[in-house]
């Protein structure tokens, strides 16, 4: 109907959605480990180190040291990671899969934190072994384990308790294992009343600006749309 006018990607978009409609496709597991945030990591000898976290598995013991396949990024590899919960992240492998990777820890403290908290853990612990790297994690590990543990008690400070207030994660979907199998990420749950609807998100500040991820919803939102489906 308009031949001659020139339209941007977006326009054009606008246009044959108002003829065509759409189809709405709900996100699966593994379109959300896709949108988490990204970094790119070496892969040492040790594993994959964020923050003084050591993440390691066997599997990832033919690409110790080498370069990843990724041109332009200096050999570094593709890690993805929730910011809500930091005890495991997920690489692409040479196969193109995103493969969860634990903390090496991750058994040792049972419940979700963040980075935010395991920053707190490393200012405030005091350690003997600074100039072993390896007891120095395992002791900011047990040190973040007791702060867990005086919350759940209810032992802790005020600051404690709000620190971990903070750190109060989302369900992941499930996802690749290092195992190769699928199955869920351990998470707490976040329940959501039955009035909940996008509709809502009409209502945010006009300034909040940040990623739906950062933001706390969005993609939580979408998975959870998946499993209606």
């Amino acid at each position: 109907m308009m031949p001659k006018r020139a339209l941007t990607p977006n326009q054009m978009w606008a246009a044959l959605i108002a003829v065509a409609g759409h189809v709405p496709v709900p996100l699966t597991g593994s379109d959300y480990l896709e949108l988490l945030p990204v970094r790119w990591q070496a892969i040492t000898p040790a594993g994959i180190t964020i923050h003084h976290r050591t993440y390691d598995h066997d599997l990832l013991a033919p690409y110790r040291g080498q370069a990843s396949p990724v041109a332009g990024r200096g050999g570094k590899w593709e890690i993805h990671y929730n910011p809500h919960n930091v005890r495991q992240i997920w690489i692409r492998l040479p196969d193109g899969e995103l493969t969860e990777i634990p903390w090496i820890h991750r058994d040792h403290v049972h419940q979700p934190f963040n980075d935010h908290t395991w920053q707190h853990i490393r200012t405030h612990a005091h350690h003997n072994n600074h100039n072993d790297s390896q007891q120095h994690e395992a002791g900011l590990a047990d040190a973040l384990d007791q702060l867990m543990r005086r919350v759940h008690s209810g032992h802790a400070t005020t600051t404690e308790q709000a620190l971990l207030a903070r750190a109060t994660t989302l369900p992941v979907p499930a996802a690749r294992h290092p195992q190769y199998g699928t199955g869920p990420i351990t998470g707490e749950s976040a329940q959501h009343g039955e009035d909940d609807s996008i509709d809502d998100l009409d209502d945010l500040p006009d300034d909040d600006t940040r990623p739906a991820a950062a933001a706390g919803f969005g993609l939580y939102d979408a998975h959870e749309e998946a499993d209606k489906w």
